[in-house]
């Protein structure tokens, strides 16, 4: 029996977490699968951690939380919800009731029939505005699908449904929810990543997080997120280029100057070419030696859980069975 546990990170969405809570209730209603809602407030600062607490007072078997120590993140809020989820199967979805939790069983069911390792929601009819929202969102997506090679049609959506065990296998960080597709090609055959059409639905409650801000970020994400998939094994080619370019032009403008020197008797220390070749030279052994040392020091550090992206305040609630009679999905949660 394969159980699923529903993943959604929330922050400032005071007057979306009891709507959202009951439409997952009566979705996953027609779930065959023992399920746990985990509900994770990332340091809102109206009174989404109180609304939270309601929902898991209200439905202690089914609804769960983690209310982290302040605001980390999307990625972080994430992360943290998938640490504590005990199913096979993980889904996660935004807080803001745009997605909807009815397509959530349909697309494990496809998971599972398909033996697939990740479904990622395509909204094919957004309901956004087109200038801050869309336009932004499909230009991302076919610049992430050029760069990566995973060719998706909407890398943005929160609503995706992750096989575990190969979810466990990538660890996310900075601003990378938005790259899990192609994580996971680094640790699962492309073949078994797939997509399907999802409902969208326009805001009602809140505030947008998203807006042109946030193209920046995506686009530093993004050079990463391409050293890794490119470079992953061998980060030092990817340096190493750099180097021996910067280095090769320094020694060949010394290499000049000294001919210079010697074969024509002109004067070269007031050149500033001299300045120039050095200057390349260093930089090309900095690129060779400190770029690859601190790079793979830092992935190392991700890698091996040492960095901790986020803080735990207090958890709440157990987890349990939609269907009648069912057991208690045991929870992996501890307080801290």
């Amino acid at each position: 029996m394969h159980r699923l546990s529903l993943v959604v990170p929330m922050h400032d969405e005071e007057d979306n977490v009891l709507p959202l809570t009951t439409q997952v209730q009566a979705a996953m209603a027609a779930s065959p699968w023992p399920w746990q809602l985990i509900l994770v407030d990332d340091g809102s600062r109206d009174r989404t951690a109180e609304r939270i607490r309601e929902a898991v007072a209200s439905s202690p078997r089914h609804v769960a939380a983690v209310i982290l120590r302040r605001n980390f993140g999307q990625t972080a809020a994430m992360q943290a919800g998938i640490d504590a989820a005990s199913g096979s199967v993980i889904a996660t979805m935004d807080g803001d009731l745009q997605n909807n939790p009815h397509d959530i069983v349909r697309m494990v069911r496809r998971l599972l029939d398909e033996d697939l390792d990740l479904l990622v929601g395509w909204r094919r009819d957004r309901k956004d505005g087109f200038w801050l929202r869309r336009l932004p969102s499909m230009l991302a997506n076919r610049l992430i699908a050029a760069v990566t090679g995973v060719r998706l049609h909407d890398y943005g959506c929160s609503l995706k449904v992750y096989r575990t065990s190969v979810l466990r296998e990538v660890r996310l960080y900075g601003e990378m929810h938005r790259f899990i597709p192609t994580w996971m090609a680094t640790v699962t055959d492309p073949a078994r990543i797939r997509e399907e059409e999802v409902s969208h639905f326009p805001r009602i409650h809140g505030r947008s997080k998203y807006g042109l801000s946030r193209t920046f970020k995506v686009l530093l994400d993004l050079l990463a997120m391409y050293f890794f998939v490119r470079f992953r094994a061998s980060p030092g080619h990817f340096f190493g280029r750099i180097g021996l370019a910067c280095g090769f032009a320094g020694m060949g403008a010394l290499g000049w100057l000294a001919w210079r020197k010697l074969g024509e008797g002109e004067a070269i220390a007031s050149r500033p070419l001299l300045l120039l070749g050095i200057l390349l030279v260093v930089i090309g052994v900095q690129f060779v030696c400190t770029g690859i040392v601190t790079e793979m020091l830092a992935r190392i550090y991700f890698e091996a859980g040492a960095a901790r992206t986020y803080l735990v305040r207090e958890t709440l609630g157990g987890v349990g069975d939609a269907t009648p009679g069912g057991n208690p999905l045991p929870s992996r949660m501890e307080r801290r």
